[in-house]
């Protein structure tokens, strides 16, 4: 009888979720920012992604809560602030489970009656090895089993609706080194100012969007099954990432280039060719899913739903960075329709605050050092390198976009910067901001993270180059070997 009565309250439930008839797909490609076709970037080709916006909408100024993973994934599969939940550091050494009022958006989809997945990206090799799992990186404890029905959404109950999630490894590092370098390309790609434009940077930047073609590849398998099943049209498809693109001004920064993040959607009642230039946030999308599956959106989601039928106009969004791995930091941002606002609550940290994850991954962190160390970098990048910060920053987006021009002592932003920063500090005492607090209680000490994180970085470096702690010198020669430059385009 009990099992008769459980069969019944599944059909009932699956008979509720179909007739909200709505399917719902995530392809979250890892560490990428707007770098397509699509956003203007002439030097890649993208043609799906390209054909997706068309077919779709675009969303101009969407922005991750945290530019680094696994504290913007937290985010966005809970639809809200990592700060808020406690979830704020990237990588939780000692994941504990969410305390009872939350959950994140599979449960609340599968209690519903969805069939929900999770699967890495088809055909996905990296390093010469097929990639079968499929990444969560969540700041909490969860089983895999009961918040996923597995990874193939096609596995459904008849007429039983699903939300299938798609990870992308690229362009997440290492990116896979060329074999060879199209001059052409490699001319014409755009290296920001705060760069110095080297040949180890511009292969550095060319093997990156080489990784973002590979996403487009990706994408394009992905939407060739939705559609050999005959579900696409009948599907919510997005496309984002999870924050902005893996280099040195990038990911673990409150830049623009570490918060903006490209985000595509295609699908049942978005117009083809339309572009979305208001605020929009990663932790939206969660609310979003549940606005559309006709389900209630818990009043403990920060986020808000966009594609009801009026958009969330918001005047700003909050963004915030706490501990990465090894590197511990306090940072929070408040970002504007034409203005982003910065405040370093630790600015006697240098911008190139030790992170052993960038030390062995990026061959850009040694190279500016040793650039700088030899006077090879002009004024402006030089000053990215300094051993403090300034503890404010203000960035015009509607004159420097990039944001990469701190005016935060020019007079005339003084009003507005107060402005900004009295709305960040009425956030981080009303969320409340756990961030203030450090790791939660649970983690390890951050001395016995360091020493680990260490011993990796020292572990890497030897297998490359049979010492544990080479010079930057040192380690910029081995990079420049891997990429193949010749001698002559080598520092000497």
């Amino acid at each position: 009888m009990k099992c008769v009565l459980t069969s019944l309250v599944l059909l009932m439930i699956h008979t509720a979720a179909a007739a909200a008839g709505r399917n719902f797909v995530w392809i979250i490609a890892d560490d990428m920012s707007p770098d397509i076709g699509a956003y203007g970037l002439q030097e890649v080709s993208t043609p799906n992604l390209d054909r997706l916006a068309a077919q779709g909408r675009r969303y101009t100024r969407a922005y991750a809560t945290a530019p680094v993973c696994s504290a913007s994934r937290s985010a966005f599969i809970l639809g809200c602030y990592q700060t808020t939940t406690g979830l704020h550091p990237h990588d939780v050494e000692n994941p504990q489970p969410l305390p009872p009022r939350y959950k994140p958006l599979p449960d609340l989809l599968r209690e519903a009656g969805w069939f929900v997945t999770n699967a890495a990206a088809p055909d996905t090799v990296r390093n010469g090895r097929p990639v079968t799992k499929a990444k969560t990186h969540y700041n909490f404890a969860h089983d895999p089993a009961k918040m996923y029905d597995g990874n193939d959404w096609r596995k459904r109950g008849p007429g039983q609706p699903f939300f299938a999630q798609f990870q992308i490894t690229e362009p997440h590092r290492p990116f896979p080194i060329p074999e060879e370098y199209d001059e052409a390309k490699l001319k014409a790609i755009q290296i920001p100012p705060n760069y110095p434009d080297h040949p180890l940077v511009r292969r550095d930047w060319y093997a990156y969007q080489r990784s973002v073609e590979m996403v487009d590849q990706r994408v394009g398998v992905i939407l060739d099954q939705l559609k050999t099943e005959g579900v696409l049209d009948d599907t919510l498809v997005m496309f984002f990432a999870d924050h902005g693109r893996p280099m040195p001004w990038g990911k673990q920064w409150l830049s623009v280039e570490g918060l903006q993040v490209p985000l595509i959607m295609r699908g049942p009642g978005v117009a083809a060719g339309g572009v979305e230039e208001r605020l929009a946030s990663l932790i939206d999308l969660a609310p979003s899913m549940l606005q559309l599956a006709g389900l209630p959106i818990p009043p403990w989601m920060e986020g808000r739903g966009i594609l009801g039928r009026e958009f969330p106009e918001r005047t700003m969004l909050f963004a915030a960075r706490d501990r990465c791995g090894d590197a511990m930091d306090r940072i929070r941002a408040v970002i504007e329709p034409d203005a982003l606002f910065v405040r370093n609550f630790q600015p006697s940290r240098s911008r190139l605050n030790w992170s052993g994850y960038k030390e062995y991954s990026y061959p850009g962190m040694p190279l500016l050092r040793v650039l700088n160390e030899a006077g090879k970098l002009n004024e402006f990048q030089a000053q990215w390198l300094m051993p403090r910060r300034e503890a404010l920053e203000y960035y015009d987006l509607k004159a420097d976009p990039q944001g990469l021009h701190n005016i935060a002592k020019d007079a005339k932003v003084a009003d507005r910067m107060a402005a900004m920063r009295s709305a960040m500090d009425k956030w981080i005492n009303t969320s409340p901001d756990r961030g203030a607090q450090g790791d939660p209680p649970t983690e390890p000490p951050l001395s016995a993270i360091q020493r680990d994180k260490r011993h990796e970085y020292e572990r890497i470096w030897k297998s490359r180059v049979k010492k544990a702690q080479p010079s930057d010198a040192e380690r910029v020669a081995w990079w420049e070997k891997s990429y193949g430059l010749s001698l002559d385009q080598r520092i000497p």
